[in-house]
């Protein structure tokens, strides 16, 4: 298989259009409709044995989960992710009830599809997204207290982006894709 040469050569737009904003619209809130769609979107991702082992706690601001969510936030996210219309804390369930037993060796990569589902949805529905993990995960555990065998993962941003996608966006080539992990043939 050889590799296309032309970059983003017939990549979906919603793929080709899609970056991660450093700010985000303060006015561009995140409604009930969209909040469902986007939600709806990650029910349909794809996983292990459809276990679908996701969970999200999604906070708006003005709404108290917002106020519980904020304070972990690392500094550097906290100067953009407050001014999203939504964020979202990931959670994956790893273990099956208190048995310490895992519940799904892929659950942390089915999430992952799932927030990627919910990213392009975002996308096709005119909102950015931006996933981190730039907060402090010992204190948002705490503060949201998930259900045993859940885990706090990830966080991700919802709305309207006040930036535009730099010019560079610095991903590797296709070619590098295919090398990186393989040595070099002898």
């Amino acid at each position: 298989m050889r590799p296309d040469p032309e970059p983003r050569g017939g990549l979906h737009p919603l793929l080709a259009a899609r970056f991660s904003p450093h700010r985000f619209d303060p006015a561009g809130r995140v409604d009930d409709r969209a909040l469902n769609l986007l939600l709806e979107a990650a029910r349909w991702a794809p996983s292990a044995g459809n276990s679908q082992p996701w969970g999200f706690f999604a906070a708006r601001p003005g709404e108290p989960g917002h106020a519980r969510v904020v304070p972990h936030l690392a500094p550097s996210a906290a100067r953009w992710a407050v001014d999203a219309g939504l964020l979202v804390v990931t959670l994956t369930r790893r273990h099956v009830d208190g048995s310490g037993l895992a519940y799904s060796e892929f659950a942390d990569h089915d999430l992952g599809q799932a927030v990627a589902h919910m990213t392009l949805q975002a996308q096709a529905m005119g909102l950015s997204a931006h996933q981190f993990r730039a907060f402090d995960l010992e204190g948002l555990t705490k503060e949201l207290d998930p259900a045993p065998g859940w885990a706090v993962v990830s966080m991700a941003a919802f709305g309207r982006a006040a930036d535009t996608p730099p010019e560079d966006r610095g991903r590797r080539s296709v070619a590098e894709l295919l090398a990186a992990p393989w040595a070099p043939a002898e």
